[in-house]
């Protein structure tokens, strides 16, 4: 069944008392039950589902959507922690099992892991596999730095964050360059500082060069068309920066030095106002 952990547009073939029947591209047919019709449906309308198994490993067909199709990446929160894996939440009725053999760490309920939507051909049941370094592309020749990339974070590490760049290339944002509070399952936008040797990719959060220049600029500016007065200076708090700016004090003394030589603001001892 190709249809199995994708969402596809299948038409209703029949109905019967437990809801309809959806005709398959094999020519088969998957039930979608009564509870996710309106009731108005005919047959030969077409449907948008998701197909995967219920909790008696049949095949079945919802109108929800997971929060990661088959063969795609999501962090998911652990349910639960049986003697055969960990139950994640991925958006659906029946969880997403995460078997011990597939594990990369112990995990406890509460915790948020990421994950590869796979199909376990022996049961053909769709199950999670934390083991992500199987499934991680090291060709980084696409990438150059100062490109502008999608990063998930998934997990903290001495360093910093760990976080998958445009879904299969791995990532690190240093903790020491991370201006906003980050935490697994966030998705940012990032940057490619430097493509290491072992083809993981050192990335930033703020841009690079006059880029990094301009954005920042438009944040102050920004902030002082909403108010003429910003209570900062060049000799304000790092973290007090951070809070109002969400730029490091380097990005921020940059900033006001060029906005100042184009005569966008005035610098007082009490702070910024609008020019």
């Amino acid at each position: 069944m190709k249809e199995l952990g994708l969402i596809s547009q299948l038409p209703i073939n029949r109905f019967t008392d437990n809801g309809a029947y959806l005709k398959l591209s094999d020519d088969g047919e998957v039930l979608i039950p009564k509870r996710y019709l309106s009731g108005s449906e005919k047959e030969g309308d077409i449907l948008e589902v998701f197909v995967y198994t219920d909790s008696e490993d049949r095949p079945v067909a919802v109108t929800d959507h997971p929060l990661a199709l088959l063969d795609q990446f999501a962090v998911l929160e652990v349910k639960d922690v049986t003697g055969i894996g960990a139950f994640l939440d991925w958006g659906l009725e029946k969880d997403l099992l995460l078997p011990n053999s597939e594990m990369r760490q112990k995990l406890d309920k509460g915790d948020k892991v990421l994950v590869m939507v796979c199909i376990d051909h022996k049961t053909n049941r769709l199950l999670g596999v934390s083991k992500y370094e199987d499934f991680i592309l090291s060709d980084t020749s696409i990438f150059e730095v100062g490109q502008e990339v999608e990063a998930l974070v998934f997990e903290k590490t001495d360093l910093g964050f760990k976080a998958l760049i445009n879904g299969f290339y791995e990532g690190l944002i240093y903790g020491n360059e991370t201006f906003k509070p980050l935490e697994a399952g966030d998705k940012v936008r990032a940057f490619v500082k430097k493509i290491r040797e072992d083809n993981k990719i050192d990335l930033q959060l703020t841009p690079i060069g006059r880029q990094k220049f301009e954005e920042g600029a438009e944040v102050i500016l920004k902030k002082l068309s909403e108010d003429p007065f910003l209570p900062l200076n060049d000799k304000s708090d790092p973290e007090r920066i951070r809070d109002i700016l969400g730029m490091s004090k380097k990005q921020f003394k940059q900033c006001i030095g060029q906005l100042y030589k184009r005569k966008k603001i005035i610098l007082k001892e009490d702070g910024i106002y609008l020019a």
